[in-house]
């Protein structure tokens, strides 16, 4: 096989998988409405939150939020309140949470 032929598979391959593992992670924004309702009472229903101390969530990017969730859940992340939260947040909502809140202007 020439270098130029493995160049092209290789990338193929690599798009491939990052395309898969989007879509795979990719949340029904509907369902998250719903399931968000833990997250309203303090980002506020549209995502924008009230407190000047507590971040909106609004069209932030929805792999930011999954991660962000994820790491709260984990302790990566700290802070007493999101992790008592979050804690109520099982692991298949994370997703669909993320894609409502991204989902909002």
């Amino acid at each position: 096989m020439n270098r130029t032929l493995l160049k092209i598979v290789s990338a193929s391959v690599l798009i491939l998988a990052s395309v898969m593992s989007f879509s795979a992670m990719a949340g029904d924004a509907v369902a998250g409405k719903s399931k968000a309702a833990l997250c309203v009472a303090c980002h506020g229903a549209d995502g924008i939150s009230p407190s000047p101390d507590i971040p909106n969530l609004a069209g932030q990017k929805e792999v930011y939020l999954a991660k962000a969730i994820r790491d709260y859940k984990s302790g990566a992340r700290k802070n007493p309140m999101m992790a008592s939260v979050v804690g109520m947040i099982a692991d298949d909502d994370i997703a669909d949470i993320a894609a409502y809140f991204s989902s909002l202007q």
